[in-house]
């Protein structure tokens, strides 16, 4: 068995390397047998080591398969604040919509250099779940948005699932216009495409640990849970309609929230 000193001595040598640069971001990365050979240790030490270097999250890669050097993920701060933000921007013109949305000011990165952002639509029946907080019927149809978006070739994907009423959606068919995503002025202003002012939105935090599909798909390292974020909109009437559930692993994402207080006088 190899001793604490060994495999951590090398976890650390080979971490300062990556963060050097010697190795690229998305590059393969030795194999625990080719460390070894290179650093004079015994194979089960350099497996340690890189086991060490995933959960720092330098490293990418299941056991048995190709490990990788780890695409940086976006660190995003999440502020409650955002959502006046995107209120306040529904009302603009189509062309100062499409300038930014709140996802972008959460990471700094503009939509336009994503190497990878895609939409699903379709027509489902509402999970339990949801049907019950939009106060619909049980098989109700609802219309289901799957975003993902990658910042980098190699990194993990950002994803976010929203249901709407079918009833509701259908008043607009551009709804259902995959061309047309991503929406200029996302959720809210789509809503206000049929009606609905949103006036408010309550956020239910939780956290588990993440799937198999979650960790290979987002690249979160092993022993990081997941944020899960089921976003609720409200209408002025206090009616649900839109539910989104939004997974974000913690290693790159802060929850700020700002509470107003009303003052005496």
């Amino acid at each position: 068995m190899a001793s604490t000193s060994k495999y951590m001595e090398l976890a650390d040598l080979l971490a300062a390397a990556i963060r050097r640069g010697d190795y690229a971001s998305d590059q393969r990365f030795p194999t625990v047998i080719e460390l070894a050979k290179a650093h004079s240790v015994a194979p089960n030490t350099a497996s340690r080591a890189v086991q060490v270097l995933k959960e720092r999250g330098l490293l990418s890669g299941k056991a048995g398969g190709t490990t990788r050097v780890r695409v940086p993920p976006i660190h995003q701060v999440r502020s409650n604040l955002r959502y006046q933000t995107e209120k306040d921007r529904v009302l603009l013109s189509e062309d100062e919509r499409a300038t930014a949305g709140v996802a972008e000011l959460d990471s700094g990165v503009p939509l336009a250099s994503m190497f990878e952002n895609h939409a699903q639509l379709d027509v489902i029946p509402a999970p339990p779940d949801v049907a019950e907080t939009l106060g619909l019927e049980p098989g109700a149809l609802v219309l289901r948005r799957i975003g993902t978006r990658r910042h980098k070739q190699g990194a993990g994907v950002g994803r976010s699932v929203s249901y709407m009423p079918h009833d509701l959606a259908r008043q607009n068919p551009a709804l259902f216009d995959v061309d047309r995503e991503p929406w200029p002025g996302g959720a809210l202003h789509q809503l206000h495409t049929v009606g609905v002012e949103v006036d408010r939105i309550e956020d239910v935090v939780t956290s588990s640990m993440p799937t198999q599909h979650e960790r290979d798909e987002q690249d979160i390292p092993p022993g990081v849970p997941v944020i899960r974020v089921r976003k609720i909109s409200y209408s002025t009437t206090g009616q649900a309609v839109e539910v989104t559930d939004i997974p974000l692993p913690a290693d790159r994402v802060e929850l700020r929230y700002v509470t107003p207080l009303r003052r005496w006088s």
